[in-house]
């Protein structure tokens, strides 16, 4: 039967990080379903699915991926998820829309977007986000690129008009496309 887990792993960059967790993965029978993995300024972080067919790897895994703590000093984490957890159905039919903003660095953009998002049932399915400084002045800018679910009730002009409105309030530049 096949067993599925998450896992997560955070370190300061260097090259081989993600050939020393999939090995750990591939030494316990692991195929790697779904990942997301980013450098975040000296920092890299990895996210990932994984199956395996092997019964009882726990304690195996559970070794290899300590070790790599230790050696590679790396933060890891993983943990089973079930079946349903891995294989989601869908719920409410929705659209996929892209959310591009871009402004002066200031606190409270990613929250204040995110919650508008949260308080309408828009899901984030991915997020990007950058501090870059102007080209012309120095100026410390803050761009977001988000991918976002839009469950099929929700009137997107209405999404739109709150989004320009909060766009407005926070003096970013928001762009809301239908992918």
């Amino acid at each position: 039967m096949k067993t599925y887990f998450i896992l997560s792993a955070i370190g300061k960059d260097r090259a081989g990080i993600v050939a020393d967790v999939s090995e750990v993965i591939y030494e316990c029978g692991g195929n790697i379903e779904d990942s997301s993995m980013s450098l975040l300024r000296n920092n890299f972080a990895l996210l990932l699915l994984f199956s395996t067919e092997r019964e009882e790897i726990n304690q195996k895994l559970s070794a290899g991926l300590k070790r790599l703590e230790w050696e590679k000093n790396l933060t890891v984490f993983f943990s089973p998820i079930s079946f349903e957890e891995a294989h989601p159905k869908s719920k409410e039919p929705t659209d996929r829309f892209e959310i591009a903003t871009s402004g002066i660095d200031h606190a409270g953009i990613v929250y204040k977007v995110c919650r508008l998002l949260a308080d309408r049932g828009v899901n984030i399915v991915d997020m990007e986000t950058h501090r870059v400084a102007s080209a012309e002045s120095g100026t410390p800018l803050f761009e977001m690129d988000i991918h976002i679910d839009v469950p099929r009730s929700l009137s997107e002009q209405g999404l739109r008009e709150n989004l320009h409105h909060l766009a407005d309030e926070l003096m970013i530049d928001l762009v809301l496309r239908k992918m």
